[in-house]
């Protein structure tokens, strides 16, 4: 693995690492800590006609609090962009290695090493590494819009409640928009989302020990139930859009395990000698 790339490589670990924290410990804790001894949880929980009235009421007389929730949550996922990519740099990477080990003749495996030397890309990789990782390419991008979805949806959905909570009456058109931010953000950002951890962990899975070591092989199959918690906790948010789904929380803490066993391999990870 090429310097350049491995450097990149724990770069984006150290962002990751930080990222799940912040789901793990940082969300949850200021959750605990901050919003519950301001009633936040009841108000959310309510289940009252007047639920979206007190909501906002309560956003309104707490502005800064519900702002720094939404910024840690933010921040969480906008350290994650790199993610599906790199992964699928690692997957390429290793694919990669193995054909060269598994080559008949040393002069052609020598011969094929020289080309890669001459022929590297500015991330570090093979020009064309992609071809025949059909199922890498549609992980690595349904990650990354799944990220980007999320992030603006949830971005602009606080923006949008933040002005309405200072207005009243409520526009006509708040329940509707209020859905379509959350749908945005909690059904298709964390549905691709699901949709990419499913396709990562199966590649890993698919080829186990003989091409993986055996903390990937763990983090492979983590991905698989990582995708399963995701992908309910998106189709329920999709049957009650202004609510929040039971799975909703294990979801995330358990994506968060993922990002941080993720983080954790690539920040170790050392030049081939």
């Amino acid at each position: 693995m090429k310097r350049d790339l491995l450097s990149r490589l724990r770069l984006g670990g150290w962002y990751y690492l930080l990222g799940a924290l912040l789901l793990l410990l940082g969300v949850p804790f200021y959750q605990l800590l901050v919003l519950n001894p301001l009633n936040y949880t009841a108000i959310l929980s309510n289940p009252g006609g007047n639920h979206f009235a007190l909501y906002l009421a309560w956003i309104s007389n707490y502005t800064l609090q519900y702002m720094l929730y939404r910024v840690l949550l933010l921040a969480a996922f906008a350290l994650l962009l790199t993610l599906p990519f790199n992964l699928f740099r690692i997957i390429v990477a290793q694919e990669i290695v193995d054909q060269q080990e598994r080559a008949d003749e040393e002069e052609e495996e020598g011969e094929a090493e020289e080309d890669e030397e001459e022929q590297m890309d500015s991330d570090g990789m093979p020009p064309y590494a992609w071809r025949g990782k059909g199922f890498a390419v549609i992980a690595a991008w349904a990650g990354l819009a799944g990220v980007v979805a999320y992030i603006l949806g949830a971005g602009v959905g606080t923006l949008y409640i933040l002005v309405v909570s200072k207005s009243t009456p409520l526009p006509g058109n708040f329940t509707t928009l209020y859905n379509i931010f959350s749908l945005t953000s909690n059904t298709l950002g964390i549905g691709l989302l699901a949709l990419s951890t499913l396709f990562f962990g199966a590649l890993i899975a698919r080829r186990g020990r003989n091409l993986w070591p055996t903390p990937w092989i763990f983090f492979g199959y983590m991905a698989l139930a990582t995708a399963a918690l995701l992908s309910g906790s998106a189709v329920a948010v999709a049957g009650s859009p202004g609510e929040q789904a039971t799975l909703t929380t294990p979801a995330f803490l358990l994506f968060g395990l993922w990002i941080l066993w993720l983080g954790i391999l690539l920040v170790r990870l050392k030049p081939e000698k």
